[in-house]
């Protein structure tokens, strides 16, 4: 089955160490939902360029840490997830984070919307952040610090 985890960076120069960590993280991660893993895009990028994004498909005029677009079929996930590295950075501080933990638990976040998991209303937050914990701390020992 074709798989595949593609990185970009959009008005950014951040750069992924351990690529592919991650992309083996995150096709464990999905097959550990009982899915399978299709193609995936992780697009980095400024607030104001996901904002443009918020605006533009999703009618928000919000500045968020991620906004995932959906092209799962069936049980193939697939689709593209959009992260501002600025505001990753902020909520790491905020939090009490460091940036690469931060990092990870959005991007895991993005992947488990494509799963299917919602985050609207109370109890799907609270389900979906037991999962990004699950999978966080499953990574493998070199993504953790």
């Amino acid at each position: 089955m074709k798989y595949s985890v593609n990185f970009f960076n959009e008005d950014v120069t951040y750069r992924i160490r351990y690529k592919r960590l991650l992309k083996d993280w995150i096709r464990k991660s999905i097959l550990k939902e009982n899915k399978n893993p299709g193609d995936i895009n992780i697009i980095l990028c400024t607030d104001e360029y996901l904002l443009n994004l918020n605006q533009k498909y999703l009618q928000h005029n919000d500045f968020t840490d991620v906004i995932t677009f959906d092209n799962s079929e069936n049980e193939t996930i697939s689709g593209d997830i959009f992260i501002s590295i600025e505001r990753v950075s902020e909520n790491a501080l905020k939090f009490s984070k460091n940036s690469k933990e931060e990092l990870h638990r959005v991007i895991i976040h993005g992947v488990l919307h494509l799963c299917g998991y919602k985050d609207k209303i109370k109890k799907d937050f609270e389900e979906m952040r037991a999962t990004e914990n699950f999978h966080l701390a499953h990574r493998p020992e070199d993504l953790m610090y």
